[in-house]
């Protein structure tokens, strides 16, 4: 009966960690497509009026700011992961 338990709780667990996991992979990717395909390509004419470094901010967002975020959200990633994995006590050596 322990052991039936002990496995229900480790399921539940399993559960909860894996449900985080995609919750923060969908946000991650919700924000990647609104930046790269809406700031960079649906957005431009909106944001063409909005000088930034010489350039318009759809324009920025294309060439740079979409790869800015990018890399941004690799690191946020990574982090939030070690940060969960030592929740639920499945943290690497």
């Amino acid at each position: 009966m322990a052991d039936q338990s002990t496995q229900l709780a480790a399921d539940k667990d399993g559960t909860a960690y894996w449900s985080a996991n995609v919750r923060i992979i969908t946000v991650s990717l919700i924000i990647w497509a609104l930046v790269s395909f809406g700031f960079g390509i649906l957005l431009r004419p909106l944001l063409a009026g909005i000088p930034v470094g010489g350039t318009d901010l759809g324009f920025w967002f294309a060439q740079q700011g979409s790869i800015l975020v990018f890399l941004g959200l690799i690191f946020f990633y990574a982090w939030r992961m070690n940060k969960l994995d030592r929740e639920y006590g499945v943290e690497e050596d």
